[in-house]
């Protein structure tokens, strides 16, 4: 089965439909699948709910998808950064679920491995337990968390093979693995796709079989902070 595509628009192809649910990689600008979120936009698809640890900036990652009113909700750990998010959440145009970083990185793996939820001390106490189901195991509370089923996965790896073998690199391999684990259907970005068996076995970070579809193409390397001394 081929699972090369020649753009970000042909990957998405008979996928997309209003309402879906989105696992999307990334954390702050690093990893963002960008070329993927574009074609979203043009796409024109609605009401949208993306798993993602940010919302991007305004004028990058799911940000752009903000400004177009394409995106009805959020589940994420962190939305600073992002003044139309703020924008939209305070005026009650945009539904936020937070999620503690750990909890949304597993919740995701959860789902990528068939589990549809688990316990865990985190949030136990705070506003994240509110309406979650409390078990006590040894005298310690834990909150019942669910595994996030997507409809969709986008990420962005460094190198994949024509099989969807994935390398990410650095630090954008950050949320990308487990929110490429937990969709019914996988598309993935990279910077390049080399022949099927070039990549060393003990360097693949995800095995193709999460992977459905591929593109290659040119990306933006944004730097999120930049800090200068005076001349």
């Amino acid at each position: 089965m081929n699972k090369v595509y020649g753009s970000a628009a042909e990957a998405l192809d008979g996928i997309l439909h209003d309402g879906m649910l989105i696992a999307s990689g990334g954390f702050g600008l690093c990893g963002i699948p960008e070329l993927l979120l574009n074609a979203i936009r043009d796409a024109g698809t609605k009401d949208l709910t993306f798993a993602s640890n940010n919302a991007g900036v305004d004028d990058f990652g799911i940000g752009i998808l903000l400004q177009t009113k394409q995106v009805k909700k959020m589940i994420s750990s962190y939305v600073g950064e992002n003044a139309e998010f703020m924008r939209q959440y305070l005026s009650g145009e945009l539904e936020l679920e937070f999620n503690p970083q750990g909890t949304l990185a597993e919740r995701m793996r959860a789902a990528g491995h068939g589990i549809p939820g688990f316990y865990t001390k985190t949030g136990v106490g705070t506003v994240i337990a509110d309406g979650k189901e409390v078990k006590n195991f040894n005298g310690e509370d834990y909150i019942l968390e669910e595994g996030i089923f997507a409809d969709l996965s986008i990420v962005k790896a460094w190198k994949a093979d024509e099989t969807g073998n994935l390398i990410f690199r650095k630090t954008a391999r950050n949320f990308n693995p487990p929110a490429a684990m937990c969709g019914k259907i996988c598309v993935v970005e990279v910077e390049e796709i080399v022949p099927t068996g070039s990549l060393d076995p003990d360097a693949i970070h995800l095995p193709g079989i999460y992977v459905h579809r591929i593109v290659q193409g040119e990306h933006e390397k944004r730097i999120e902070q930049r800090t200068t001394r005076a001349a």
